[in-house]
């Protein structure tokens, strides 16, 4: 028995917009600093304070949290991490004594974090040396106008990601 197929043109595969040749330099440009960047504050981080540039993160954050803290579900949500991570990052934490969590008495479903003085030592400590590596790293080396030429163009692309429902 032979059966015969058509082809339906408008489900054909269309070829992918491939890069042009500066279109992967840049790409490959900014894949590299998406993964270095991290590093390096990170590796800053550790030399300079002792810690990871995700407990910075976390301790940055809630830093500059009203007095009475941050739910812990907020605090997911500004950092753009996973529930999980932030609860994980969050115990070890607290075991070094940085940050202090206690149940919302509003409601009792969510956490409180709030810096205990030991963390407020360490943020305070370890935020000069890290403002400094952005500022020579980063700021340094534009000049005003690239400042905010770059500043536009990752909003765009953070935008087009979200568009995507990707970010």
């Amino acid at each position: 028995m032979s059966t015969n197929f058509s082809v339906n043109v408008s489900n054909a595969v269309t070829e992918p917009r491939w890069l042009s040749a500066e279109e992967q330099i840049t790409w490959l440009e900014l894949r590299e600093f998406n993964s270095g960047l991290p590093r390096a504050t990170d590796r800053q981080l550790h030399q300079e304070a002792g810690m990871s540039g995700g407990e910075y993160a976390v301790l940055a954050a809630v830093s500059e949290a009203p007095a009475g803290g941050v739910r812990s579900g907020d605090l997911a949500r500004i950092l753009g991490w996973e529930k999980s991570r932030v609860s994980h990052l969050l115990r070890r934490m607290e075991a070094k004594e940085l940050l202090e969590r206690c149940a919302v008495s509003a409601d009792g479903r969510g956490q409180e974090i709030t810096l205990t003085p030991q963390g407020w030592d360490v943020v305070r400590t370890a935020a000069p040396g890290h403002v400094t590596m952005v500022r020579e790293i980063v700021f340094d080396p534009l000049t005003a106008d690239e400042q905010l030429q770059l500043r536009n163009s990752l909003r765009k692309i953070r935008d087009a990601a979200i568009e995507r429902g990707l970010w």
